[in-house]
């Protein structure tokens, strides 16, 4: 068994198995120690299952597994920090309801680096391959405790990060994902004073993520229009990531939404030494704004655990993903998009602009083209092997643009991304790209 990017993650009851989770429950315990480890979940319908049968995991090697129910991802994480215990997350975020997938955090509410991971490996390895100690017996064996106060503590949480401030007179509309935000996030927005209408928020175990959420903001986009709200905000299916719409209909990505923040969090010196971290998806149109703000712009892989790493080396306040993962490391130990969605609407009400003009005053994007080349046994070193069709690319566009090539970290597929100062012509560099990859890998 082998980590991606984020933890494991597939098709639920084929890749990700109870098996496999009772596993990864006792090696948690056995490599990232204590005697609790915290289990939180989304809402499919393979996450009871996996859950239980995590939590299992951890009691049969003698621990304490508290059972926070439908949690998330960084409600998870901020407990683990605050209580100083482990915990897993069952949930495959984005991804339709059929996968499933485990993340572990450490006791500081940290994503695990990679050497925690492989140990993780071998141990989950050892455990699957029948070998290892002996378990505890009778009185030693551990026991599974509901967690009835979790959704409030994070509640709470999220409420104080706003300093007294409120939402006030906003309106708002909040896609839940039919996911893990569901009850969470209405109730925040409304105890912080925003008039709230949710869509997509009464999950059934099958409809996580189904044309809705960060993903599929489109309905989002035209409930705004239609209720004239000043605002949306559409989270994913574990909530560990949000993307907004204007008051326009017009969609506001994580890349302009940390824009917006990283000025904002600047002009009240807040924004410690005036640097950002963004991944290298992040859009060309970011880096020319924060160079006219004089901020500065460190750049990562892919994965907010990433952000996160270069977070804690730089000891920075703020950082980011396109796709809505947004940390801010003086409140949070992850992304976390009811966070995020609470402190943009608190900026929006503050400024008293139309959010549609701040994320437009805040950078212009470059048109981006994303195409997803589905491979199998592609070398691992793709982006090498097709490293001089991309240089003939990157000249061709002259300094105007830029093209990248990655693997995914949780999809068999090549990831082919271009900038341009048009769509035609980034589609044009993508499309001779793709093939490129397509060619060599077979």
């Amino acid at each position: 068994m082998r980590f991606g990017t984020d933890g494991v993650r597939g098709e639920a009851n084929t890749d990700v198995t109870p098996e496999l989770a009772t596993a990864i429950g006792r090696a948690a315990i056995r490599v990232l120690g204590g005697d609790e480890l915290l289990v939180g979940r989304d809402t499919r319908r393979s996450g009871p299952m996996l859950a239980a049968a995590l939590a299992a995991g951890a009691a049969s090697e003698g621990a304490r597994a508290l059972d926070l129910g439908v949690l998330p991802t960084p409600a998870v994480a901020r407990l683990a920090a605050v209580d100083g215990c482990a915990a897993a997350v069952i949930s495959a975020s984005h991804n339709p309801f059929g996968d499933n997938g485990i993340k572990l955090f450490s006791a500081g509410g940290l994503k695990l680096d990679d050497e925690l991971q492989s140990r993780l490996e071998a141990g989950i390895d050892e455990i699957l391959g029948h070998s290892g100690s002996a378990r505890p017996v009778a009185a030693r064996v551990g026991t599974v405790e509901p967690v009835p106060e979790a959704l409030e503590r994070y509640g709470g949480s999220i409420e104080r990060a706003l300093e007294g401030h409120s939402l006030d007179g906003l309106r708002v509309v909040a896609d839940c994902a039919n996911g893990a935000a569901s009850v969470i996030a209405p109730h925040v927005l409304r105890r912080l004073g925003a008039e709230v209408e949710a869509i997509h928020a009464e999950p059934d175990g099958i409809n996580i993520n189904h044309e809705c959420g960060s993903t599929h903001p489109e309905s989002l986009q035209q409930r705004v229009l239609t209720s004239q709200a000043d605002a949306g905000v559409a989270f994913d299916g574990d909530a560990d990531r949000v993307v907004a719409v204007g008051e326009d209909g017009a969609l506001v990505d994580g890349d302009h939404i940390v824009a917006m923040l990283a000025s904002d969090l600047r002009s009240r010196g807040r924004l410690r030494e005036s640097t950002v971290v963004v991944t290298v998806m992040s859009n060309l149109g970011f880096r020319q704004a924060m160079s006219r703000e004089g901020i500065r712009v460190v750049e990562t892989p892919v994965g907010d655990r990433h952000v996160l790493e270069a977070l804690e080396r730089g000891h920075w306040s703020l950082g980011g993903e396109q796709s809505g993962h947004v940390i801010f490391r003086d409140l949070a130990t992850t992304g976390d998009g009811l966070l995020t969605a609470v402190l943009l609407l608190d900026l929006v009400r503050r400024s008293g602009a139309p959010l549609s003009r701040m994320s437009q005053d805040a950078m212009q994007s470059l048109p981006q083209v994303l195409v997803n080349v589905r491979v199998v046994g592609c070398p691992p070193d793709i982006a090498a092997v097709v490293a001089d069709v991309v240089a003939a690319e990157e000249e061709h566009l002259g300094g105007s643009g830029r093209v990248l090539v990655r693997p995914s970290g949780t999809e068999p597929v090549v990831r082919v991304m271009v900038e341009a100062p048009t769509e035609d012509l980034a589609q044009r560099v993508a499309g001779r790209v793709a093939r490129a990859v397509e060619a060599a890998c077979g």
